[in-house]
């Protein structure tokens, strides 16, 4: 049973992944602060190249399974035209309502 987006705890990650899901680039940028960082497996990428790359042109999906620690630490099933379905851990930093790093890997 997958979490709904609109069920997570906390208003910046709601944001984030509805914003991911409807595929929304203004929406997902509008909900970063504008120096937003980010590591996939931790390395440091660069956000926008690594956005698009694995969300807005791969058409990349969250399918919320859990989440921790106010709703800024999510076990997603993430999926994408370039690798499928994975499972993967989500974790957000969020300074002023926006989503100022997130992080994210194989869960």
């Amino acid at each position: 049973m997958t979490i709904a987006p609109n069920r997570l705890t906390d208003p910046a990650v709601r944001v984030f992944v509805t914003a991911v899901n409807a595929h929304d680039q203004q929406a997902f940028y509008e909900a970063l602060t504008p120096d937003a960082t980010m590591s996939d497996d931790g390395s440091d990428r660069d956000l926008r190249q690594w956005a698009e790359r694995e969300i807005f042109s791969a058409n990349g999906h969250m399918d919320i399974e859990s989440q921790e620690a106010d709703g800024r630490a999510l076990v997603v099933n993430y999926r994408n035209d370039t690798w499928g379905e994975m499972r993967t851990a989500w974790r957000f930093m969020v300074e002023g309502g926006k989503v100022s790093r997130f992080e994210t890997g194989q869960a």
